[in-house]
């Protein structure tokens, strides 16, 4: 018994001396505002996304990402909301140009505003690139989604679902990761 608990010991050992983890993440802060003619409205973002990794190989990764964004509103009665973000990943590399890799990220995207009373819930594939600026410190960038997303507002029958691909500029996202 003692020598099969110090082979499992041993080779969960090995498994982890192979393995690296990265921490990082992202920032986002957004600004708009319209003329008296538009509405005479504004808003604004911000976010703060951190996440933790771990490659289990050259090719693959998981890892999660969990974050917290705040909106406020005026000219809609001075509105502000404040969103919990959950989404873990399984990341797969599939090509290696020297100091770029290109992956492609599979997973759920959980997002709830208490004060605000929505969901939403996002399933799909996140494809994008990683820059090795050195050999702890990484450039990265995911460009859009692909998948099933749905919006769940407060009250009764007024989900808001879509499938497909979305490539606009609220899908591209900068982070820098540090390999431990």
């Amino acid at each position: 018994m003692k020598k099969i608990f110090m082979t499992l010991v041993a080779v969960c050992f090995a498994a982890t001396m192979n393995a690296q983890v990265y921490v990082g993440g992202s920032l986002g802060f957004n600004a708009w505002s319209s003329q008296e003619n538009a509405g005479d409205r504004s808003e604004t973002t911000f976010k703060i996304m951190p996440e933790i990794g771990y490659n289990i190989n050259d090719s693959w990764a998981i890892g999660t990402v969990i974050g917290y964004e705040s909106n406020k509103w005026t000219g809609v009665n001075g509105v502000s909301e404040s969103a919990f973000t959950v989404a873990p990943y399984a990341r797969y590399t599939f090509a290696k140009c020297g100091k770029v890799n290109f992956f492609v990220d599979g997973g759920l995207d959980f997002t709830t505003a208490k004060d605000a009373d929505w969901n939403e819930f996002a399933v799909g594939l996140k494809p994008g690139l990683s820059v090795a600026l050195s050999d702890k410190v990484s450039f990265v960038s995911h460009i859009g989604f692909l998948g099933y997303d749905v919006f769940n507002p407060e009250g009764d029958k007024n989900n808001v679902s879509k499938f497909g691909l979305d490539l606009d500029g609220n899908n591209l996202t900068f982070g820098l990761y540090f390999n431990l």
